[in-house]
Order: C-alpha cells, then structure tokens, then sequence
C-alpha cells in the first residue's frame, strides 16, 4: 500500500449518493497508520524549515498550531472512535479532488514515494474537515496583523480565505470557514 492510493479509495466512494463519517474514518485510519514516527518527525522538520519565512513575531504560534493540529493529528486520527456518523458534505467531498491530487505532487519533501508529508496533509484535511466539521487552521490561529481565525455563533470566520481564492493548489478551498466580514 502506497501513500497515494488513499486518492484511488477516497475516489471510490464519490458514486455513492451517500457518504457517512465513519466510511471516510475506515480510510483515513488505514492511511493513519502507515505513517511512522520517523514520517512525522521528517514533517515536523519540514514545517520547522517552513516556519523560517514565517514573520518572527508568529513565528512560535505559527509552529506550535501547525505541529499540534497538522502533524499530532494523526495519533487523534487512529484514537477517535467517538464521532457521530452522519453523512459528510458529499459535494464538497467529490470537488476536494483535483485539489487533494495536486497536494501529493506539490507538498513532497523529497522526492520518494517513501514520503508521508502529502497523505500527512490529506488526512489532517479531510479529518478536521469532514469529521471534526472545524475549520482546518483552527480557532484562534493568528495572520499578521492580529488577524484571528474566529468562531461567532457556531460559524467560523477566516481573515485571509479571500486571498487564497485564485489559487487553485490552497486547501483554503476545502476548508468550511467563511472569509471575515469586514468591519
């Protein structure tokens, strides 16, 4: 089982009419676990050297959201088995694709199929999205200008989803948050 066969089973379920919660978790649990202490470490690394171009004022907020939501989401991946099992968004679902597939081409560290930081990103967004039903940076992320991921009446506000709407590899595509209304 290669990393990106999990796009081959995500894939598989788009003729349903229905998808539930617990058929996405079957899949991101079984991709969940092929990924090694060694493949988290190697991603913790990359967003680490990433986290150099980060303004140096965000630049430990930057890290400890990124570690703790992106990559520490795998052990909540394989422990969670106390979700409702309602159906997910199928459409939204079915249009993550073209997306889904560019992540595993663009988010390489090295150039291997050994390399986990693309189904590491896969997982994360598909779990916080479908399942956990929350915005992929979670509430409270901070952007420059003290601009915060919020939650207001159940909904969740982005500062910055308008900026990455003409670019088509952003996961800000798949995330459920709503850009902030300007004030």
């Amino acid at each position: 089982m290669e990393a990106e066969d999990i796009l081959i089973e995500l894939k598989d379920l788009t003729p349903k009419k229905e998808i539930r919660k617990s058929e996405l978790m079957e899949i991101l649990k079984k991709y969940a676990k092929i990924i090694s202490v060694y493949d988290l470490m190697m991603a913790t690394a990359h967003m680490r050297k990433d986290g150099e171009y980060v303004h140096a004022s965000y630049r430990e907020k930057y890290l400890e959201i990124y570690v703790k939501y992106f990559i520490m989401r795998m052990k909540e991946v394989l422990e969670n088995d106390n979700y409702d099992d309602s159906p997910i968004d199928k459409q939204a679902f079915d249009e993550s694709f073209p997306m889904l597939e560019r992540t595993f081409e663009k988010e390489r560290i090295y150039d291997s199929k050994e390399d986990k930081f693309p189904l590491i990103y896969v997982i994360t967004a598909l779990y916080t999205t479908f399942i956990l039903e929350e915005p992929i940076h979670p509430v409270g992320s901070e952007f420059p200008g003290s601009l915060k991921v919020e939650e207001i009446n159940g909904e969740y506000f982005c500062p910055v989803k308008d900026n990455q709407k003409d670019n088509v590899d952003a996961i800000c595509h798949l995330c459920l948050a709503e850009q902030t209304p300007d004030i």
